[in-house]
């Protein structure tokens, strides 16, 4: 699944063109990317409406019309993008939707998610399912706040959508990585002084990547040794642990992250 940074990214790219454009024509080049609706409906419902100012919550792009609104979740290889009248094609384009001025393009080669319909607030909610507060510029309180009183262990629960919406695994690895905890630590052990050293990196791995536009493979990050085919780790040199953790592959230190209940 996208992770925020590719999500922020497109929201960029799409709000200089986008707002204010008529939709004239609807193509869906192949309806399986349509999650809630036909391929007719979708176009009888949105040709003839303008765009509004895309905006994002967690992985969800939202792009609202003065009728419906849009929602895409990229998954892991969809791309929506703007193009000027003409241009070449990205690839595995499934939706070209044709405005007074260009193109809303989705691109996307293996479906994982896909695009939704909704008209009302309600709706967009009953799509996403519920969202917690967006990573993306959570304050050292508020990131408190959701933490508090948790009983799960770490990652899962940053990654849990519904306590905070847009950290992916990448994401989540690379953050316990820098704050030098166990992934699989319980929330509710963290002192005050972890809590701050989380969210710290959490912050700092977020604007990096979003400057990237995506989880960057640094050479001082986790992300950057995580596929090698021995990795170490870029901070002490010692060899990576892999193993699952919440249902997902998960990468960590065992020298920088020790599990303090085993020592290990």
């Amino acid at each position: 699944m996208p992770e925020l940074p590719d999500v922020e990214g497109f929201r960029r790219e799409l709000s200089g063109p986008l707002p204010g454009r008529r939709i004239r024509q609807v193509e869906v080049r192949d309806p399986g990317i349509l999650r809630n609706t036909s391929a007719h409906a979708f176009e009888r419902r949105l040709v003839g409406h303008r765009f509004g100012a895309p905006r994002r919550h967690g992985k969800w792009l939202i792009l609202p019309t003065d009728g419906p609104t849009m929602l895409v979740h990229s998954g892991m290889t969809g791309h929506p993008y703007y193009a000027a009248d003409g241009a070449d094609p990205m690839g595995y384009e499934r939706l070209v939707v044709s405005l007074d001025r260009g193109e809303l393009r989705y691109a996307d080669l293996r479906k994982l998610r896909g695009v939704w319909l909704a008209d009302s607030e309600d709706d967009i909610a009953d799509v996403t399912g519920p969202q917690g507060p967006d990573a993306l510029g959570l304050g050292l309180r508020a990131f408190r706040e959701v933490l508090s009183g948790r009983r799960g262990s770490l990652k899962p629960t940053l990654m849990d959508q519904s306590v905070i919406a847009g950290l992916g695994n990448l994401l989540t690895d690379e953050i316990c990585w820098r704050a030098r905890l166990y992934p699989s630590l319980p929330v509710a052990e963290l002192d005050d002084d972890e809590l701050k050293r989380l969210h710290t990196a959490m912050t700092g791995v977020l604007r990096t990547s979003v400057r990237h536009g995506r989880v960057p493979g640094l050479s001082r990050w986790i992300t950057g040794a995580r596929d090698e085919p021995d990795p170490s780790c870029p901070r002490c040199g010692v060899r990576l642990a892999r193993g699952r953790i919440g249902g997902r592959t998960s990468v960590w230190c065992p020298r920088c992250q020790p599990d303090r209940r085993t020592g290990r």
